[in-house]
């Protein structure tokens, strides 16, 4: 019997014909930094940091976790690659940086070609309204590790910003105030749990009066990127710090960007909780604090400001067409 490579569950001819069809895809979102094209051993962007004094760099490495098992089970990959891109442009945008450059990984048990790419059309569109350059990745196939239909996707993003511009605790103190701006469903976070309560009992299709879409697209609503936003409030000085709210929840993110010696306080009636996630807590019979500290709960990004400023951030939010709402303060 004649082994090889492909019948051990590897097609590597699969590999190079996605690489071939990305190409037209991921080459929008390149820019004059980016040298080189798909196909080398290694992206290379030139680093012109021409208007920086002291520029330093910023990177994030993130993934989407088990909200993947809700793509699959849709069949609907087009969405987490922005999912994903969304998630680590947040991440380092709230220290104050502008996002560069991005690289992928995806991971396989079977390399399916139409779900790749699908899942990085999703990277790219992502990247391109971004204003980030999507200038590599790699692409695995595991046999073995990963059932046939499964995969795993993370991501890498570096950016910069100028050193006396970053965002940091130093500058929060006691009497700041707490905006919260709105998410638009689960982000990225929570879907585990979700998962658990919510499909014993209903199936994708479910819809109730409560929610605008089906429950399955519900899940699926891609995680917003605040890089606007955020951009326009710190060019204006609005804002002392900013946090992204994910896993941990809005304490446990926000209490990363404030002193140690100080308390957070948060109105959780300032805002209602979205439908999505009043189902996810009806279903499980799920303690306020358990949903406080896993999810969201509507509310994606905080920015906390000093008193005087407070009517300024909530009139260019929404102006921005973000909602938003003042949800606490440091003590």
């Amino acid at each position: 019997m004649n082994n090889s490579y492909k019948k051990a569950g590897v097609d590597i001819s699969a590999g190079e014909e996605l690489v071939n069809r990305i190409k037209k895809t991921v080459k929008p979102t390149f820019n004059e930094n980016v040298l080189t094209g798909l196909g080398h051993f290694g992206a290379f962007f030139n680093a012109d940091f021409h208007g920086y004094e002291n520029p330093v760099l910023v990177s994030s490495v993130d993934g989407v976790g088990t909200k993947l098992k809700i793509a699959i089970m849709a069949d609907k990959h087009d969405t987490v690659g922005q999912d994903l891109v969304n998630h680590c442009v947040n991440d380092i945008a709230v220290g104050g940086a502008n996002p560069l450059f991005f690289m992928d990984y995806l991971a396989f048990g079977k390399l399916d070609i139409d779900k790749a790419e699908k899942i990085i059309s999703g990277f790219a569109k992502a990247c391109r309204e971004n204003g980030v350059a999507l200038i590599g990745g790699e692409t695995a196939e595991m046999p073995g590790l990963y059932n046939e239909k499964d995969y795993d996707i993370s991501g890498t993003i570096v950016g910069v910003v100028e050193k006396s511009k970053i965002l940091d605790s130093d500058s929060v103190s006691s009497g700041d105030v707490l905006i919260g701006v709105e998410s638009n469903g689960l982000h990225t976070n929570g879907y585990s749990l979700a998962r658990e309560v919510l499909f014993p009992k209903y199936t994708l299709e479910y819809r109730s009066d409560d929610l605008e879409l089906p429950l399955g697209e519900e899940l699926l609503r891609v995680h917003r990127s605040y890089l606007d936003l955020i951009g326009k409030l710190t060019g204006k000085n609005s804002v002392k710090v900013f946090s992204h709210i994910t896993g941990g929840g809005i304490i446990g993110n926000t209490k990363r960007v404030v002193p140690k010696n100080r308390t957070i306080y948060i109105n959780w009636t300032a805002w209602e909780v979205p439908p999505i996630f009043q189902l996810i807590q009806q279903t499980g019979e799920i303690t306020d604090d358990e949903m406080r500290r896993v999810f969201n709960i509507g509310i994606g990004l905080i920015a906390v400001v000093s008193p005087e400023k407070v009517s300024s951030v909530l009139e260019i939010s929404r102006k921005m067409n973000y909602n938003c709402f003042t949800i606490g303060e440091i003590k």
